[in-house]
């Protein structure tokens, strides 16, 4: 039988601020708008998590996306669940939280911490419901 993949959804809210300290302030203005706004803002954002591998014959899983959902809570959410990306997720230190920036960061979360035979598929977060990003790992 093929791989299939199995994805679960998850949501958290979050602040953050696009800016480089290494820049002016109008030069963050410039390039990152109004997501440079020192006083921060927010989104409630939706992480997709899709994991892939062979289903299990006793089970029909290819992984219990109740496991999912509490890896993706212990690893993800409680961090950065109504938190500030920027100054209070310890696990995004010295990163400009850009949607890119997060995704990425996410799958370093998770990636090693899966099943035997289970691989990370596709990180999809949606910062609002017309903006989104996918990593799929490399």
């Amino acid at each position: 039988m093929a791989d299939v993949r199995a994805t679960r959804l998850v949501h958290f809210s979050a602040a953050h601020r696009l800016y480089r300290a290494d820049w002016s302030n109008e030069r963050n203005l410039e390039v990152f708008g109004d997501c440079s706004n020192p006083n921060w803002h927010g989104h409630n954002y939706e992480l997709e998590v899709t994991v892939e591998g062979k289903v299990d014959s006793e089970t029909g899983f290819v992984m219990d996306l109740k496991d999912l959902k509490d890896l993706l809570e212990r690893r993800v959410v409680s961090d950065v669940d109504h938190r500030n990306l920027n100054i209070e997720v310890t696990w995004l230190e010295d990163v400009n939280p850009s949607t890119e920036n997060v995704a990425v960061a996410i799958w370093g979360r998770l990636v090693n911490e899966l099943p035997d035979g289970v691989r990370l598929a596709k990180v999809l977060l949606r910062e609002t419901p017309r903006n989104w990003v996918e990593y799929t790992g490399g």
